[in-house]
């Protein structure tokens, strides 16, 4: 149930309309406001806190596209959802774009309509918390956070290629940071306007994700009920990050091709082309030949996206950064490390890179309390004294065990059996507690002969 002080405003010329939702948003637990008009509507919002707006397309004078362009230019966040008409998709098109946080057709369900709701605040409160990591947190424009030559590199780069249009190749181990990468390409573009758009192709099912990204006109296949907007239209104007891309299934990446060479989609059960100005950057975790060798990856597509290729460090790559980023990461949680516990840190291998330190430090700030975070907070195989990590790797030297594809295939291993242990072994849950998809862990249990 939501909170009762959140404050919903509805706008609709209709009366009977207007009495509807006012009942629909208290029976959801809100706080119901309601304007009959756009100007009314900006007086109540000029005079009140309002934590979302739900306005109608067609009113007399000012009409609902009208009043989201007028609120953008001083509520820049402020959700606002819109409510049209079947067979007014482009329209609802232009309020995605305008910057409305969703849109419902009439006529609609009470669930819909809470759903999008719950949608729009919680993308309100993303956005919040991102504007104050920005500001209020990140040493730099680009949001990387360390000083090692590999990241002074690494920025330099983004600088150089974020105000082109030409496709980039973001290629680096898992939790190394790639979306933050592509986000950063796309903040220090000049599309920073429009918006980024990210889609994970491991994480959406095959079947689904032509439609995910193309979209898809209204019967177009079985429990299509309704026309979708792609997401390659959503991003028009903006960028496009398509991670993951080496797990696209094949006859797809054929369709992305042609998309990226002719700058035109065309819907699922449509014809109609639709011209597109989108910068397209894809990211994996694999090595991009092998996977074309592999079968997984199209050649075409692999030089067609590979205009520009950013190669992101490992974290063992850049041990001068790790104090940085642990203190960021421990700063967030108004913690702070000991040097014994900052040595430890130093002198681990981070197979999971980033992420896994982020992760690490998250749990070791839980267990320190209001203490100063310590060596015995963090896991065993980290908090081992320094003789024994220069013992491991003298003889990891003498094993060969020093070859980045064997490391890492153990360490995969390793982290993979410790998700499962601590999971009970639920798959689901190991790949959230992993941060892959299910069908990526799946993958690594047959490849590693774990099942």
């Amino acid at each position: 149930m939501p909170t009762p002080q959140l404050t919903i405003l509805a706008v609709d010329d209709e009366p009977n309309m207007r009495r509807l939702l006012e009942i629909s948003l208290r029976q959801a637990g809100y706080r119901a406001l309601s304007a009959g008009n756009s100007r009314e509507a900006l007086e109540i919002i000029q005079q009140q806190q309002i934590d979302l707006v739900l306005s109608d397309l067609h009113m007399p004078g000012m009409n609902g596209l009208q009043l989201l362009g007028t609120l953008r230019k001083v509520h820049e966040h402020l959700p606002f959802i819109m409510v049209t008409a079947q067979g007014e998709i482009k329209t609802a098109v232009e309020a995605m774009k305008l910057g409305a946080s969703d849109y419902i057709l009439r006529p609609f369900e009470l669930e819909t309509l809470e759903v999008a709701i719950e949608k729009a605040l919680a993308i309100k409160r993303m956005q919040q918390e991102n504007t104050f990591f920005r500001e209020t947190q990140l040493p730099d424009v680009t949001g990387l956070i360390g000083n090692s030559p590999a990241m002074h590199s690494l920025k330099q780069m983004i600088q150089q290629v974020a105000p082109e249009r030409a496709t980039v190749f973001i290629v680096g181990e898992t939790g190394t940071g790639k979306e933050l990468v592509a986000k950063a390409l796309h903040e220090a573009s000049p599309r920073k306007s429009a918006l980024f758009v990210a889609v994970n192709c491991a994480a959406i099912p095959a079947e689904m994700l032509e439609s995910e990204l193309f979209g898809h006109e209204k019967g177009a296949f079985t429990g299509a009920i309704k026309e979708r907007i792609g997401k390659f239209e959503l991003a028009s104007g903006g960028t496009l990050f398509l991670d993951e891309i080496t797990e696209m299934p094949i006859q797809l990446q054929s369709k992305l091709l042609r998309v990226l060479q002719e700058n035109v989609v065309e819907k699922l059960g449509s014809n109609r082309q639709i011209p597109l100005d989108v910068r397209v950057v894809a990211a994996t975790n694999r090595d991009p030949i092998q996977a074309v060798q592999e079968g997984k990856l199209r050649e075409d597509l692999y030089y067609r996206l590979n205009v520009v290729q950013l190669q992101l460090p490992p974290l063992r790559e850049r041990r001068d950064d790790i104090g940085l980023l642990a203190d960021f990461f421990a700063g967030k949680r108004q913690q702070r490390l000991s040097e014994q516990a900052r040595l430890c840190l130093q002198q681990y291998a981070w197979p999971g890179n980033v992420r896994e330190l982020e992760n690490i430090l998250e749990r070791a700030a839980i267990l320190a309390g209001q203490q100063p975070i310590q060596a015995q907070h963090l896991p065993a195989d980290i908090s081992q004294h320094p003789s024994e990590t220069a013992t491991e790797t003298a003889s990891a030297a003498e094993s060969n065990m020093l070859s980045i594809p064997r490391t890492t295939e153990a360490m995969e291993k390793r982290l993979i059996t410790q998700a499962l242990e601590t999971c009970q072994g639920n798959k689901t849950k190991a790949a959230r507690l992993l941060e892959i998809s299910e069908r990526s862990l799946w993958n690594k249990l047959n490849q590693y002969g774990l099942r």
